[in-house]
């Protein structure tokens, strides 16, 4: 079994489920124990699929209905419908590369994204019945990858003033050190710097919080701020439950957020 971690919302989901894996049993010296989903992270490839083999026997779903991108750092979003659930294997893999969020509104399909410091963010309109799962790192964050995601799923009848937000494992503002040069991007993207950088006062290195950049996005965007949830819970800080690129390397395994729309 591959141990699960229902995400925080600030109001009723029961008509989906939102969680993120946690790493299990840890290996120290192995960057991708116990559960990794990610396969584009040098990982085992068999290792990742039986793992992936794993997680639907315990959703309870075929192997076809669990919709992974291959991730970029881009604000490429994916609506997963009929189409691309009746496609072949290969016509379903070309259209998963460079995607960095996945939208749909059928039930029973899990879709999910893999992060290690990055914010995985879903979001859900409980009128609508439609999720969607983004994955912001600082680029995407700027870029406002959630934004994106929230467009297309107002495509399928969702409205900002009722979606849910909640904010999975992620790097926390105290272990995300940055350039100046990131805090310019944000800047020139007109992100409030005093709202989402702070500085060390021993180091004068600036931190940011890419889970407040969210949330401004999100607000923007006509979310309530009230329904904007960020689970608090750090990669960096926690290597027994969750994969860090900045403790482990690149080359590590990934915790998998996702959301599924109960039958």
């Amino acid at each position: 079994m591959i141990p699960l971690e229902d995400l925080p919302w600030s109001g009723h989901v029961g008509q989906m489920r939102a969680f993120n894996t946690l790493r299990g049993e840890v290996d120290p010296n192995n960057p991708y124990s116990q559960f990794n989903l990610c396969d584009y992270r040098h990982d085992n490839p068999e290792r990742v699929a039986a793992a992936r083999r794993n997680l639907c026997s315990q959703l309870g779903i075929e192997p076809q209905n669990l919709v992974i991108p291959v991730q970029t750092h881009s604000t490429s979003v994916l609506q997963v419908g009929a189409d691309f659930l009746l496609a072949q294997p290969d016509a379903r893999r070309e259209l998963l590369q460079g995607v960095d969020a996945l939208v749909t509104n059928v039930p029973g399909v899990c879709i999910g994204v893999n992060t290690a410091d990055c914010v995985p963010t879903v979001l859900f309109d409980p009128v609508a019945r439609v999720i969607g799962v983004a994955h912001g790192g600082w680029k995407g964050t700027a870029a406002r990858i959630v934004a994106a995601t929230l467009h297309s799923m107002c495509a399928l009848g969702a409205e900002p003033n009722r979606v849910l937000a909640s904010m999975g494992p992620s790097i926390c503002q105290d272990c995300f050190e940055v350039g100046d040069e990131v805090v310019e991007c944000f800047a020139k993207a007109g992100f409030n710097i005093d709202v989402i950088m702070k500085r060390n006062p021993h180091t004068g290195k600036a931190h940011i919080s890419l889970q407040a950049a969210t949330a401004l996005t999100l607000e923007h965007e006509g979310v309530p701020a009230a329904h904007i949830v960020d689970s608090h819970r750090c990669t960096r800080c926690n290597p027994s439950r969750y994969f860090s690129a900045r403790r482990l390397g690149v080359d590590s395994g990934r915790v998998f957020t996702a959301a599924i729309l109960l039958q």
